[in-house]
């Protein structure tokens, strides 16, 4: 079984936000919400996620930036932001997803995701990483 589809396997059984998936085995998995797990993923495990296949629920900017940062082999995604499938083609990242999204909203609804605020401005990776690492230290 392709990694992608044994991800979207376990993804959905087992209702997570985020699967990894390399050579047949999970190497992380997560249902907390929001960047986080795809945060810890690339800061923790980045030396071997190398060649991965990711389903995540959500992909905007900031998202697509980490996945790049990963160097994930291909993502599936439940929405993905218009920017975010932009970087993702332009780094020739495999992308399948089911609902495209001009921007991604906060959870109310109401305004866009703290996520795409923060990535807007940047489009350095190292940055990006400092600011996610500030935003995560500061609203647990």
């Amino acid at each position: 079984m392709r990694d992608i589809c044994l991800a979207k396997k376990i993804f959905k059984n087992e209702n997570l936000s985020l699967v990894v998936v390399k050579n047949g085995k999970v190497l992380f998995k997560s249902k907390d919400r929001g960047i986080k797990p795809l945060y810890l993923a690339v800061t923790e495990r980045r030396e071997v996620l190398e060649g991965a296949s990711v389903v995540d629920k959500v992909i905007g900017k900031a998202a697509a930036m980490l996945c790049v940062y990963g160097k994930f082999h291909e993502i599936h995604t439940e929405v993905i932001s218009k920017e975010a499938k932009e970087i993702l083609r332009e780094n020739e990242i495999k992308h399948t997803y089911e609902e495209l999204t001009f921007r991604i909203m906060n959870r109310s609804g109401a305004d866009l995701c703290p996520m795409e605020k923060i990535s807007m401005k940047l489009n350095d990776v190292e940055k990006l990483l400092n600011e996610i690492d500030m935003f995560l230290k500061n609203s647990s």
